[in-house]
């Protein structure tokens, strides 16, 4: 059986409530006023909907993605070596896909009815065909294949992997046709929509490259200063904000994408490995390993705050967001098997 939810709760800022968090719980537990009178801080964002088990996953779960017009969900399923396909309509397990090398990075590119893998042991990206998930070749890379990303509109297949690269797929041939060197191996990176740039994860170098795919050029450098290990990253285009979430200290950075400035800096629970930009609500969801999703709220002013923070499972810090839903993986801890939560989106 599934674990019973955690309570979800929001932290309350006791210079905006005008008492400290003690007062706060005293005058909560005895008559529960405060709930009433700010509504806004008692109502979670995020509802746990319902939880889908993956028996026999062991291990570490990485990324996940979506086939948004079949509603299924590609899981790495690391530590077992397979990728985990999930009807996210029917809320079950239809398929495993065995024979992986460490999946890490998955890419659903529906407009050519295509699903990618990429392996870190091998830095092999196998390439599936849908609906069928029939074998449709491979790229070799060098060890370590990682993120990946799709320029759907030069039809190119960005990856992660090595020591310091970013190679460009050609998915006509499944050939790498280019690679655009980085200063240490890449994590997490994300691609503009209305623009050529590049923006990656460069933890080694304590860095953010930006990068112009149409020249496949270096054009900017972004220092992350004192803060390391800078793996996860999510772009607002709307509002012309980078997220970066570091883990030495546990921060989330903010830059401004015209200016490559860092204009915040805020408190971040431990080992997280996912952003996710939700910029019709002004938010980011920040799924972390120590057992929480932070919330992060754009104020009228411009300024994020973290308004809530939900209690979800010790490791569990890989998510992806769709529209109404995120979805969070939890591998299989003690007598509880992995699985993959579903919270659906209020407000």
């Amino acid at each position: 059986m599934p674990s019973p939810p955690p309570r979800l709760f929001r932290r309350l800022h006791a210079p905006a409530l005008g008492f400290g968090h003690r007062s706060v719980g005293r005058l909560v537990a005895a008559a529960g006023i405060l709930a009433s009178v700010f509504l806004p801080f008692a109502t979670a964002a995020l509802e746990w909907e319902k939880t889908i088990a993956l028996p026999g996953v062991t291990g570490r779960m990485d990324h996940m993605a979506l086939n948004p017009s079949a509603q299924e969900l590609y899981v790495a399923a690391l530590g077992s070596n397979s990728v985990e396909v999930i009807d996210v309509a029917l809320g079950k397990r239809i398929r495993s896909l065995g024979g992986f090398a460490e999946p890490q990075g998955v890419l659903c590119a529906p407009a050519l009815n295509r699903l990618y893998v990429a392996n870190g042991d091998n830095g092999v990206v196998r390439v599936f065909s849908l609906p069928s998930f029939s074998d449709a070749g491979s790229v070799a890379l060098d060890a370590d294949a990682d993120n990946l990303r799709y320029d759907s509109t030069a039809a190119r297949i960005y990856v992660g992997h090595g020591r310091g690269a970013l190679g460009v797929i050609d998915p006509a041939t499944d050939k790498v046709e280019a690679e655009l060197p980085l200063p240490g191996h890449p994590e997490a990176f994300q691609l503009e929509t209305k623009g050529p740039r590049i923006f990656v994860n460069v933890p080694g170098a304590h860095e953010i490259v930006v990068l112009d795919r149409t020249t496949r050029q270096r054009i900017a450098g972004w220092s992350t200063g004192f803060a390391a290990a800078n793996f996860p990253m999510a772009l607002d285009e709307a509002h012309r904000r980078l997220f970066v979430g570091c883990r030495i200290p546990s921060r989330l950075l903010v830059f401004d994408t015209d200016s490559g400035r860092e204009i915040a800096k805020l408190e971040l629970h431990g080992d997280c490995d996912d952003l996710s930009c939700d910029t019709a609500r002004g938010c980011v969801y920040a799924s972390c390993g120590e057992g929480f999703i932070d919330v992060f709220s754009l104020s009228p002013s411009g300024h994020y705050t973290r308004t809530e923070t939900v209690g979800t499972a010790a490791k569990a810090r890989t998510s992806l967001l769709d529209g109404e839903r995120l979805f969070l993986a939890v591998p299989r801890e003690g007598s509880r098997s992995a699985e993959i939560r579903v919270y659906r989106i209020r407000g």
